[in-house]
């Protein structure tokens, strides 16, 4: 049976791609290896068998850390029931949230009327239901040295990708056409909400009639 390693669960509004403005139930994984240097979440990097606590404590933390809580299936379906959210929408993300298998975790709340989305690098098997939407966030040339895999890149129902310079598109345009990547939809979202990338992004969008994420929740103070 397999347990995730859940860091923190909480309803908000989604801020980036194509949900922006949906309620949503945010499921946020420990572990990632990829090491993305302008990473907002490096409290999920790690994995320590010292970090595990309880669900309670995991719910209740106060401030970012990096301790999780192991929990099934089933145990995250009783949560949100007794948290009583209401969002319809579940984002399971990370860390990095495609190094275990999220089918069973799609699949049990899609057969309870939620729609799933899945927030990836790329760089690990996507491993979901077929209905849950997929959004790449390409992650190239990062300290962990890991490859964007073609399965990702063709499995992505989105590509949203951080910018802050004219590398950063080059390097994205060379990956789109690599894996050949024609229809998918492409955000650009500018890191750390710059104004000098903020402004490029704007540029690139608009010439390559491209899609603009701004981190709509970070603009509103909120998770």
């Amino acid at each position: 049976m397999i347990q995730y390693k859940i860091n923190e669960l909480f309803e908000t509004i989604q801020g980036e791609g194509s949900f922006t403005g949906q309620p949503s139930i945010f499921i946020r994984l420990q572990g990632c290896p990829v090491a993305c240097s302008w990473c907002d979440t490096k409290h999920t990097w790690a994995v320590e068998l010292s970090d595990e606590v309880s669900q309670k404590t995991m719910l209740t933390k106060v401030e970012e850390t990096s301790q999780w809580a192991a929990m099934t299936v089933e145990q995250v379906l009783e949560l949100v029931k007794d948290k009583g959210f209401q969002a319809k929408h579940i984002v399971i993300t990370g860390g990095e949230p495609c190094m275990v298998d999220l089918t069973p975790l799609c699949n049990a709340f899609e057969q309870r009327g939620y729609s799933t989305q899945v927030e990836t690098s790329g760089t690990f098997d996507i491993n979901v239901s077929a209905k849950c939407w997929v959004t790449v966030s390409p992650k190239i040339n990062m300290r962990g040295g890991y490859p964007i895999l073609n399965s990702a890149m063709l499995r992505a129902n989105e590509i949203k990708h951080p910018i802050a310079t004219e590398q950063h598109v080059d390097d994205l345009k060379t990956l789109l056409a690599d894996h050949k990547i024609k229809n998918t939809p492409i955000y650009l979202q500018p890191i750390s909400q710059k104004p000098r990338a903020t402004e490029l992004a704007i540029e690139t969008c608009i010439a390559n009639n491209w899609r603009l994420s701004v981190q709509v929740h970070k603009y509103l103070g909120i998770e």
